[in-house]
């Protein structure tokens, strides 16, 4: 595997852990299986039938779970701290045939920036989407991001050129849409908040006139 394709499927595998993680590695080692991309030695173990099959049981899962708006933000949280070290390691596994300092050049950039990057903008913006009282347009962003992630870490694998260029394309638009989505949920909650407030500043109000909010029956 030339430098060129490590640094796609590095980045790639990074990219797309940060998404969906089962998927990923599910696209990898089945890409692997049927010899259309040969994977480093560091990362032939996600071809193993049992790490195939969890990582597929789990997919299946996540896609149910996906699909469920509030319960999506739930399992989003969780993987917080799944997503991002496995990004990580995914990326330092395909450079593990290199030197030292690009493997941990791989781990801070794979897990530190691109996984964290592509998971805070799905995680964030699917938080934000919830808002919405109905559910199809969380799951129109949730079988979007399947479809994204699939054909994503196929590009990384079989064009990295291609991908590249697009993986490019795709951290102008987070860029761009990060700070949009961290102003939509400020507001999200400052509205929480001030409804909140309201609401506990009338129940002060009822009980300084003497209205005794806990037994309702004795009025």
């Amino acid at each position: 595997m030339d430098l060129l394709a490590m640094i796609s499927l590095a980045f790639g595998a990074a990219w797309a852990s940060g998404i969906n993680l089962y998927a990923t590695v599910a696209v990898l080692g089945l890409l692997n299986v049927f010899g259309f991309v040969a994977l480093p030695q560091s990362l032939e173990v996600i071809s193993d039938p049992l790490v195939l099959g969890v990582a597929v049981v789990m997919y299946i899962v996540e896609f149910v779970a996906d699909k469920i708006p509030g319960v999506d933000s739930v399992w989003d949280s969780i993987h917080t701290f799944i997503r991002v070290p496995a990004g990580a390691l995914l990326a330092a596994g395909t450079i593990a045939d290199v030197s030292e300092p690009y493997q941990i050049a791989a781990v801070l950039l794979g897990g530190g920036a691109v996984a964290l990057g592509s998971h805070a903008t799905k995680s964030g913006s699917r938080a934000l989407i919830n808002t919405s009282p109905e559910p199809v347009s969380n799951w129109v962003a949730s079988f979007a991001e399947d479809i994204l992630v699939v054909i994503g870490i196929t590009l990384a694998a079989l064009k990295p050129t291609l991908f590249l260029i697009l993986f490019g394309i795709l951290c102008l638009f987070a860029v761009w849409i990060l700070p949009k989505i961290w102003r939509g949920l400020s507001a999200v909650f400052g509205r929480i908040s001030g409804f909140r407030k309201r609401k506990g500043e009338q129940v002060v109000s009822l009980s300084a006139k003497g209205f005794d909010l806990a037994r309702p029956g004795d009025c």
